[in-house]
């Protein structure tokens, strides 16, 4: 059994409430849009950490992360991008490639929108944790942690950090 904090969008900003739940977590998995390695660095230093680089990463961040992760989290056949899209509007780069071998839980970031949904066509859950950094257009601060036992994805939990003023 693993405990996941899954987090996106930091934009180069890290805190006491993102590192309290990292400290609950038994890894970390980031959707991309580090920022500053700083991010990632001090995550690292606590937790085992997989991640991916996003659009606003620069040349260190693509070096030490891939664009895409894919990996098996006990039972679970995980792939982490940052722009991926959505059931029904996955992003062109990836769409051949997922229809033909999608995996079991998909997750991406990029557009700092919440969203969990189950894709039936697909048989795959689809996660996006929203953002948990300060810049950008999103109203509060979100992550999401959950468990992944054996096969099964669950206890699933939203959580909110703060609103944005």
């Amino acid at each position: 059994m693993k405990k996941i904090l899954l987090l996106s969008d930091t934009h180069s900003h890290i805190d006491d409430t993102i590192l309290k739940y990292v400290d609950l977590a038994d890894e970390v998995w980031h959707a991309g849009d580090i920022g500053d390695l700083i991010v990632t660095d001090t995550i690292k230093q606590l937790k085992p950490l997989r991640a991916v680089y996003g659009n606003i990463d620069d040349d260190k961040a693509r070096m030490e992360f891939p664009l895409n992760n894919r990996f098996m989290c006990e039972g679970v056949d995980v792939w982490i991008t940052h722009i991926g899209g959505y059931p029904g509007k996955y992003n062109q780069a990836i769409r051949s490639e997922i229809t033909s071998n999608p995996p079991k839980l998909f997750i991406c970031g990029h557009s700092h929108i919440l969203k969990v949904m189950f894709d039936k066509k697909l048989n795959l859950l689809h996660m996006n944790p929203g953002a948990v950094g300060k810049s950008g257009f999103h109203n509060v601060r979100t992550m999401l942690r959950f468990v992944i036992d054996g096969d099964a994805i669950k206890d699933l939990e939203i959580i909110e950090v703060e609103k944005r003023v």
